[in-house]
């Protein structure tokens, strides 16, 4: 019997729905297949941009961590659970989706985070730290799946020293093209956070207005913001832990005017040269 109660209980949770969220765009209204089939296909830039990242990253990954490649990865993933649960409005989405994020950010938290700010008993040893980022995502993961609010406070735990890193990160840069990136980066998350908020608390509003798609924009300026907030980090990552190496900050496909995706060069020092 309790075997059979779980099954009905999972069985629940896959049909459409079953979510208690429901975003302001109106439900099947452009497929009868797809819940909300614009906040649903918004979710391409996530699968589309990860693999030219993974190949601008390729001699980051080579010289520096193969580790920037898993982000790139579990982007794609967030895109994909963000799009199954913007389809279906299933609670197994929604969990799914929340879940990804959740384990994007500690990916990065772990492997950026500078050894500065590592409690001492680790002795600025990154492996111990990822571990120990690795085993409170892990139980946050099982809570969230009892109780999805859990993760909404696990990423406050996250997000926001990810926020005070990086502008205490750019209060020292002296390269201009890294100043301005982040400056660009913490606009677009501005702008994304105010979409978030709106189509979430002034749905009437701009249902009104017959736009009631910006939870859309967010998922596009979410992810410029989240991505070029990991091109930096990896580029600080650099300046703190390789000295033998060399960061530069480039786009693609246009460097000279700062135009195209950004990401992270490595040059050898003139010593390893040498060598």
């Amino acid at each position: 019997m309790k075997i059979n109660k779980i099954y009905i209980m999972t069985w629940e949770h896959l049909q459409r729905g079953s979510s208690p969220i429901d975003w302001c765009e109106g439900n099947y209204q452009i497929s009868p297949n797809i819940a909300e089939f614009v906040n649903t296909f918004s979710n391409f830039i996530f699968i589309l941009l990860p693999p030219i990242l993974i190949h601008l990253f390729k001699d980051y990954g080579h010289f520096i961590n193969q580790g920037i490649h898993v982000i790139w990865v579990l982007l794609i993933i967030v895109g994909l659970s963000s799009a199954y649960f913007h389809a279906t409005l299933s609670l197994i989405g929604q969990l799914l989706d929340e879940v990804a994020i959740l384990w994007v950010c500690s990916a990065a938290f772990s492997m950026f985070s500078p050894k500065a700010l590592f409690p001492k008993c680790l002795n600025g040893d990154r492996q111990k730290f990822s571990a120990g980022i690795a085993i409170i995502t892990v139980i946050c993961t099982i809570l969230s799946v009892w109780q999805p609010a859990v993760n909404a406070f696990a990423l406050m735990f996250l997000v926001i020293p990810a926020t005070i890193m990086l502008y205490n990160e750019l209060r020292v840069q002296k390269c201009e093209r890294v100043i301005r990136l982040g400056i660009r980066s913490c606009t677009v998350l501005c702008v994304a956070l105010v979409c978030w908020l709106i189509d979430r608390f002034c749905c009437d509003t701009w249902f009104g207005q017959h736009f009631p798609y910006l939870h859309g924009f967010w998922h596009i300026f979410i992810f410029i913001a989240s991505y070029t907030a990991t091109v930096l980090f990896a580029y600080f990552a650099v300046q703190h832990d390789y000295v033998d190496r060399i960061a530069e900050l480039k786009y693609w496909p246009v460097n000279q005017f700062e135009f195209g995706i950004p990401y992270v060069s490595i040059k050898l020092s003139n010593k390893e040269h040498n060598i």
